[in-house]
């Protein structure tokens, strides 16, 4: 090739690529803001995460100090949610449990997306063999129910919070894996990567400057509504006794210790499954709207 028609094509590629996106940008913004149901979840979920950062300030109590004294309180002005079975007063417990339920639905949706990025665009740009070993994996993952997974590789493992990241994280691996692979097979397709490719740049540049930032709005409508399901499945496997272990704070467990008084003190299991469903209904509304704002297909 020569250095002129090379020069031309490195300035025409130039211009595709460097193209601006604030006018999409712009459009998908307004989409979501105008979105009520979406803007609702978004106050929800600011909502919690500053419970969750400024914890140790809003807590009224210890969160682990035990009071046998003040013991079944029902809400009151000292105790707004009331105390449990230790006397422990529960919204200090809920502040601070914030952290764990929502940090390890962070860890989970992370650790999963990153692994199943990486498999799916090694899947859909490689192809071929490569391409069926990875998927058939995915496919083998995809046969077990999640949770079913999730218990396999937390009777491995055995039982802590960090190995219910672990557990949740894995059964969300193939669902990016799939999603990023289709995204990848249609991009690579696309005219300026031939382009890319023959100006000589390598697999590596291909793919992650020129392929991954052209499919991160399916990853990133995936990766919230997957948030909603890390969180309620690792407070499932709390509440089995399989995740976060008394005394900690975290709602699953605090659920679980609040089941033996349902009759006789409900508000012991109540505010956390008040907490627990709030959040996960504000991040399945919120990626609801971002589905509506950044996928084409869904635009009228």
């Amino acid at each position: 090739m020569s250095i002129e028609v090379k020069s031309e094509l490195n300035h025409s590629v130039s211009q595709v690529l460097n193209k601006p996106k604030e006018s999409q940008i712009k459009n998908a913004l307004a989409i979501l803001l105008s979105n009520k149901a979406a803007m609702i979840g978004a106050m929800i979920i600011i909502f919690y995460l500053l419970i969750a950062l400024f914890a140790p300030l809003l807590a009224p109590y210890d969160p682990y100090a035990i009071n046998l004294d003040n013991k079944f309180i029902p809400p009151s002005a000292d105790h707004w949610m009331g105390t449990d079975d230790k006397g422990r007063d529960i919204l200090s417990r809920l502040l601070y449990g914030s952290r764990l339920s929502m940090g390890v639905g962070f860890a989970a949706v992370a650790f999963g997306a990153l692994f199943g990025i990486m498999c799916g665009l090694i899947a859909g740009y490689y192809g071929k063999w490569v391409d069926s070993i990875i998927m058939r994996v995915m496919d083998i993952l995809l046969a077990f129910p999640g949770i079913l997974l999730a218990l396999a590789i937390i009777a491995a493992l055995g039982p802590s919070l960090i190995n219910v990241t672990i557990a949740v994280g894995a059964f969300s691996v193939p669902l990016f894996a799939r999603i990023v692979r289709g995204s990848t097979l249609e991009v690579k397709k696309l005219e300026y990567i031939d382009a890319v490719r023959s100006l000589g740049a390598n697999d590596f540049v291909i793919i992650f400057k020129h392929i991954f930032p052209n499919i991160l709005s399916p990853i990133i409508i995936q990766g919230t509504l997957r948030l909603a399901t890390a969180i309620l499945s690792a407070a499932g496997l709390s509440f089995l006794g399989l995740g976060a272990q008394p005394p900690s704070p975290e709602w699953g467990t605090m659920l679980s210790s609040g089941r033996d008084f349902l009759f006789s003190a409900p508000y012991i299991a109540l505010f956390p499954g008040l907490a627990i469903s709030i959040l996960v209904l504000g991040f399945n509304i919120f990626g609801d709207g971002l589905r509506d704002a950044l996928d084409p297909r869904m635009k009228n």
